[in-house]
């Protein structure tokens, strides 16, 4: 089954140390030579940020930065995994690697099923 794998963060977390991009580009390399990922990568944040909402009938643009967000999403990836456990565990790397290469960084993944006429 594929997974939407995202990671959230503080909006002011900075850049990631050039330690944790060459030990996360040996993990994804890693995954996407045994089939295990299928895309991923990094995304834009604050004023590249537009949200579009239908409220009440009625729809709205709103650009970013907004100051109020507590965390946001600043990476995805799609695994193929044989089970959700094995997606959690995926996971798990990645906040380890997180963790060791990026002291003092908080934040979360988010592993989500991916519904389609593939799964």
């Amino acid at each position: 089954m594929r997974y939407m794998v995202f990671v959230k963060m503080a909006p002011d977390a900075g850049d990631a140390p050039p330690a944790l991009f060459e030990a996360m580009d040996t993990e994804m390399g890693q995954a996407f030579a045994d089939g295990s990922m299928i895309a991923a990568g990094g995304l834009g944040g604050g004023e590249q940020i537009v949200e579009l909402r239908l409220t009440d009938g009625a729809i709205t643009t709103t650009d970013g930065p907004y100051a109020e967000a507590k965390e946001l999403v600043g990476g995805f990836s799609i695994v193929e995994a044989r089970s959700q456990e094995e997606a959690v565990e995926g996971a798990r790397r990645v906040l380890e690697l997180h963790q060791q290469y990026w002291p003092g960084w908080n934040g979360a993944v988010e592993i989500r099923p991916i519904w389609g006429p593939d799964n």
